[in-house]
């Protein structure tokens, strides 16, 4: 049997078959822009308060609520939604190893913050911390391996 040899400067596809690109179908919007917009700060900010209001209790352990209680929460709450607000900006234009090692990040860093005011040893609240992280890595890179937008699932990033 013999085959015909490509000509050089011709494409190596067949000729009846098209090429096409494929479209990942996108789900429904429930939601106008508006709304996501306004959802974009109110939901961390609503984080922050209970990230807050959880520090301060922690910290407070059980005792009597002062003044340095309620700063020590309202601090907590304005640090926590202000980062929260800046990943939710920039995490999106980052390639996805990098998202889900900045969100990771963020949150080994919240949850090793909350658990040092419980009193423990450093090294356990860095010990959970580090394993929530990695936890937290994993699940964001395939979640955002698996929604990824473009077409192209064998970029390197």
């Amino acid at each position: 049997m013999s085959h015909a040899a490509p000509v050089p400067g011709t494409s190596r596809e067949p000729v009846g078959r098209p090429r096409t690109t494929v479209e990942i179908p996108r789900p429904p919007e429930v939601f106008d822009r508006r709304v996501h917009s306004i959802a974009r700060i109110v939901l961390p900010i609503a984080l922050g308060l209970l990230y807050g209001l959880w520090a301060a209790g922690i910290r407070r352990a059980g005792g009597a609520i002062t003044g340095g209680n309620l700063l020590f929460g309202f601090v907590c709450a304005i640090v926590f939604a202000v980062l929260c607000i800046a990943l939710l900006t920039i995490a999106p234009r980052l390639p996805r190893v990098r998202r889900a090692l900045l969100w990771a990040v963020f949150t080994g860093i919240a949850f090793g913050f909350l658990y040092s005011q419980t009193g423990h040893s450093v090294l356990r609240a860095a010990g959970i911390s580090i394993a929530l992280a990695v936890a937290a890595f994993v699940f964001d890179y395939y979640r955002y391996y698996g929604h990824e937008q473009r077409g192209d699932l064998r970029s390197p990033g």
